[in-house]
């Protein structure tokens, strides 16, 4: 990133409380204020066995965004809006609540139409928000650039991931749209950034209060068994927008998600709008940077 030009504008989209990653990757953005400028975090909906419902999972990550910010204490707190309470019925429908709104005045507010940028919105959930917000306001996709942690690699034999499956309307809006897309794929690229309770102990535990319940959420989650690791899945969205030279991409046709969640490989895909694919993450930059941040979380 060009040193002399300003710190990107960013959005996170994040379903916080569905598992322990999306907590280091909010704690990461607002632990760099020197990087870049956190304006605003939306919960976003998701169901699985720690919500009974979209509406659920979206309210519980609403307040799991408000510990983080607590336990960061951040000098300039940003925006925080609840997102969509249900996943896109189809791919025309966009759904209407505070997130989706406050992306589209984000992204057309006139300093960045004015300067050139483009507000970077970072997505570690279901698109269902960022779908939507393109949906009804197409004007944005000149204004915005998403980078989105969901589905796998274009080679992959399967897309089959948590976010692309909790709204594959909003997952194909995203590769359809022409917006400019980052895709994180979590297999092979994201699943690179893991760590273990031992190294979380020694880095991160004993030097602040956030390091503690990041700690502590990640042995709790699957009780740390033997020759265990966890994966960080969506601090390698977040590490994009912190220091690119972290994370290789390659330009590639925007993929065709299929019903069956499988990538297309039809032969005019090359006639199809440009996206990059990131190929490879580097795991032990980002998490040096992380623990040497999260040390000062608090102070």
């Amino acid at each position: 990133m060009n040193s002399s030009a300003p710190a990107p504008r960013v959005v996170l989209d994040t379903d916080t409380f569905n598992e322990v990653d999306d907590q280091f990757a909010l704690a990461h953005l607002l632990l760099s204020p020197k990087e870049l400028k956190l304006e605003a975090v939306h919960a976003a909906p998701f169901l699985n066995t720690r919500s009974t419902s979209p509406a659920d999972g979206m309210e519980k990550s609403y307040k799991e965004i408000h510990r983080v910010l607590d336990l960061v204490q951040p000098a300039q707190r940003p925006q925080v809006c609840r997102g969509s309470t249900a996943f896109l019925k189809d791919a025309t429908t966009p759904a209407q609540n505070d997130a989706v709104e406050n992306l589209i005045r984000l992204a057309l507010n006139p300093q960045i139409e004015s300067k050139k940028e483009k507000l970077v919105v970072v997505g570690i959930a279901a698109a269902t928000n960022i779908a939507s917000a393109l949906l009804l306001e197409p004007q944005i996709i000149h204004r915005i650039t998403v980078v989105w942690l969901g589905g796998h690699a274009s080679y992959w034999p399967t897309t089959r991931e948590f976010n692309l499956k909790q709204d594959i309307h909003a997952a194909r809006i995203l590769f359809e749209s022409g917006v400019e897309l980052i895709h994180m794929p979590c297999n092979p690229v994201a699943s690179h950034l893991t760590t273990t309770v031992a190294e979380l102990r020694e880095q991160l535990a004993p030097f602040s209060k956030l390091g503690t319940y990041l700690t502590d959420i990640v042995t709790g989650y699957a009780g740390n068994p033997p020759g265990w690791s966890k994966v960080i899945w969506d601090i390698a969205a977040t590490a994009w927008a912190i220091h690119p030279q972290w994370v290789t991409t390659r330009e590639i046709p925007s993929p065709r998600l299929l019903d069956d969640m499988t990538w297309s490989a039809e032969p005019a895909q090359e006639k199809r709008h440009r996206i990059r694919e990131t190929l490879s993450l580097d795991r032990n930059g980002i998490f040096a940077d992380f623990f040497a941040k999260a040390k000062t979380a608090g102070r």
